[in-house]
């Protein structure tokens, strides 16, 4: 028995073999040399080494082969042979943790997501049965020096580990290891600036664990919402919502600092407004980062926006050129950003209030019409019920739609030359827009699609009494309408009416019409 591997020098193993020499090992002591021999193909045997590893130790575990209680010995005396093996075991299973981190960190995709997937498995295994004395009456134990090895890996500063973390969501759905990876993620966080890959790695690992704000105390046990680390008859782990909750706030004030690139900056808005924000503890703080995004182009200055909104109504924020830099977003290279649609949501609500000045609102809704003469089709529907929203919140706007100047009507004919409207003022309410007409609505009656000429003509019936569902008219975008259609039509896409039997063409082919076989002499 020996604990010395040399690497390089030995042969490949099949995996039936790597099987056998791991039972031969489990069943007797005799053959503990079969462990070193199976460590030794870490490199030529890949996944089958790492996954007959896992077999062996979960095992081990289990069976507790490795656990020794802490003595004291008063005199010095030779180990005997059944602490010799217990340390050599325990020697072995530090060594397997070693090459685990470092498959993580540095091998081919399927070698690291197995590697991780075992490190998990074997956390999860030593925290039901643990290798070293622990307080048997607080019946639970969680190895926190194996998670922190493991964030580490992840988050790589050389690498991008997207793939990985991914991969490592699954683990959120057990809420003691989400507790430890908060607690854990502050001492991993350093407060100079880091590396910009560090920095992606970081963000994504946070927004794929969600932080829960409850979980009731009848989740806590293993027969309502399992743990990663609990044994099957009654765990005492409690959820500390608090106590992660301030970790996170203190990752997150690390990252504030931070001097970030478009493409950081877009992610950490992205991860702010879907897991961080509401369980800041002031996010008022978060006013001046907000408002300098708000300043930038395209979808970082839409999701500054939605920041904004939640300050707005949730924290008394008050903003007073708010529809200002609403109102300049509304450009045509909006449709082209990924993010269009969240922009038209909040500024539904933000213009759902009946208190709102009708110059302000007006200026808003002419924008939108004028829009509709360079947006895709499926950006006018929206854009449509959005300004049918308007005209029912205020009824005095009705008198857009045929709009009187000089005892004449604005029509699309005339309002080249005649519509008074402003397109480039930056002020909604120096824009003319209560002097001019709603004409591009009726323009669009005319359309050659069918759907935005229908929709076009509601200036021209009665105003329905109820606004339109902005939320459910998103979700109908031209891409769930493309994948609808396919979904219905693909029973009617055939390959071949016959099966081929040769290379001769079947009988009845329509390829015959156009083509003649011809042979070659």
């Amino acid at each position: 028995m020996t604990g010395v591997i040399s690497p390089g020098k030995s042969q490949k193993m099949s995996t039936k073999v790597l099987r056998q020499k791991a039972q031969d090992f489990l069943n007797s002591r005799k053959h503990a040399n079969n462990l070193v021999d199976i460590i030794g193909q870490w490199n030529e045997s890949g996944t089958s080494c790492i996954l007959t590893v896992e077999t062996i130790f979960l095992e081990i575990l289990k069976r507790g082969d490795m656990y020794q209680e802490k003595t004291i010995t008063l005199t010095i005396s030779e180990p005997s042979p059944e602490v010799r093996f217990v340390n050599w075991l325990r020697n072995c299973y530090e060594e397997i943790w070693e090459k685990l981190l470092t498959s993580i960190e540095g091998c081919r995709p399927t070698i690291q997501i197995q590697a991780l997937s075992t490190g998990i498995k074997l956390m999860a295994e030593e925290g039901k049965y643990p290798i070293e004395f622990v307080n048997r009456d607080l019946n639970y134990y969680f190895p926190l020096h194996r998670l922190k090895p493991l964030l580490m890996s992840l988050l790589s500063p050389e690498k991008d580990n997207g793939n990985l973390i991914s991969r490592f969501e699954e683990i959120s759905n057990y809420p003691d290891a989400l507790y430890y990876i908060y607690k854990c993620l502050p001492s991993l966080t350093p407060k100079r600036q880091p590396r910009e890959i560090y920095i992606r790695n970081l963000l994504e690992l946070i927004h794929k664990l969600p932080l829960q704000k409850d979980i009731e105390e009848g989740e806590s046990s293993t027969n309502d919402r399992q743990l990663l680390c609990g044994p099957q008859n009654g765990v005492n782990f409690t959820w500390d919502y608090i106590s992660a909750r301030r970790a996170l706030n203190k990752v997150w004030a690390c990252v504030m600092h931070w001097e970030l690139t478009s493409g950081l900056h877009k992610q950490l808005l992205i991860v702010l407004l879907e897991r961080v924000m509401g369980h800041l503890e002031k996010p008022v703080l978060l006013t001046d980062f907000l408002m300098d995004s708000l300043d930038a182009d395209g979808p970082i200055g839409l999701l500054a926006l939605q920041g904004v909104f939640v300050l707005v109504t949730k924290h008394n924020l008050e903003y007073p050129n708010i529809f200002t830099k609403l109102y300049s977003m509304f450009e045509p290279e909006i449709f082209h950003t990924k993010y269009k649609a969240r922009l038209f949501y909040l500024s539904d609500l933000f213009l759902s209030s009946t208190h709102l000045p009708e110059a302000l609102v007006a200026a808003f809704a002419k924008r939108l019409s004028r829009l509709t003469l360079v947006a895709p089709p499926e950006d006018i529907i929206i854009i449509l019920l959005f300004i049918g929203n308007l005209l029912l919140r205020h009824p005095g706007l009705k008198r857009l739609i045929d709009h009187p100047q000089n005892g004449e009507i604005i029509t699309e004919e005339s309002a080249g030359a005649g519509d008074p409207f402003l397109m480039e003022e930056r002020d909604p309410l120096q824009s003319n827009a209560l002097f001019s007409s709603l004409w591009e609505i009726k323009a669009l009656q005319c359309h050659i699609l069918p759907n935005i000429s229908t929709a076009a003509r509601f200036i021209r019936e009665p105003l329905p009494s109820v606004e339109y569902d902005m939320a459910s008219a998103l979700e109908r975008t031209a891409g769930h309408i493309f994948d609808r259609e396919i979904k219905n039509k693909i029973k009617d896409i055939m390959l071949t009416f016959e099966r081929p039997n040769s290379l001769a063409l079947p009988k009845g082919e329509r390829l015959l019409q156009f083509w003649q076989l011809t042979t070659m002499h």
